[in-house]
C-alpha cells in the first residue's frame, strides 16, 4: 500500500479543486481511531484510484481549515466535488460502510467496475464507532 498525500492548509484549496472528488481525512498523530482509518483509506486509494483522491490533513500542524470547516472531533474524513463539500463522515468505520457513504460520489466508472448499493442496512450499522472530541 502506498503512502497517502499529506497536504497543509497552504494546498489545501488546490489539492481539492476538480472534477475527481477529494476526501480529505482530517487525522492527528496521537489519535488511535485516526490510526485505524489510515490503512482502510489506503485500501480504498489503491482500489478506487482515478475514481477517488485521499488526501490527509493533521490537524495539529494545519489549524485554519479544520476551524474552516468545524472540525470538532477526529478522525473526520469531508468529501469535496468541484471544490464543494459533499459528505462528511465522523468516527472510524469499516471500510464497507465507509465505501457505501463514498459510492454514490466517486467519479464515473464502467458500469462492471461499480458494485451495486448494499440495500437493507440499519442505522445503526452506518454509525462511527470511534471519536475524539477536541
Amino acid at each position: 500500500m502506498g503512502q497517502l498525500t499529506h497536504i497543509t492548509d497552504a494546498v489545501f484549496e488546490a489539492e481539492t479543486k476538480g472534477e475527481t472528488p477529494v476526501l480529505v481525512d482530517f487525522w492527528a498523530e496521537w489519535c488511535g481511531p485516526c490510526r485505524m482509518v489510515a490503512p482502510v483509506l489506503e485500501q480504498i486509494a489503491v482500489e478506487q484510484a482515478g475514481r477517488i483522491k485521499i488526501v490527509k490533513l493533521n490537524v495539529d500542524e494545519n489549524q485554519h481549515t479544520p476551524m474552516h470547516f468545524n472540525v470538532s472531533g477526529i478522525p473526520t474524513m469531508i468529501l469535496f466535488k468541484d471544490g464543494e463539500m459533499v459528505e462528511r463522515i465522523v468516527g472510524f468505520m469499516p471500510k464497507p460502510q465507509l465505501m457505501k457513504r463514498l459510492e454514490p460520489h466517486l467519479a464515473a466508472a464502467s458500469a462492471s467496475e461499480t458494485a451495486p448499493a448494499v440495500n437493507g442496512s440499519t442505522a445503526a450499522e452506518e454509525q462511527p464507532t470511534h471519536i475524539h472530541r477536541a
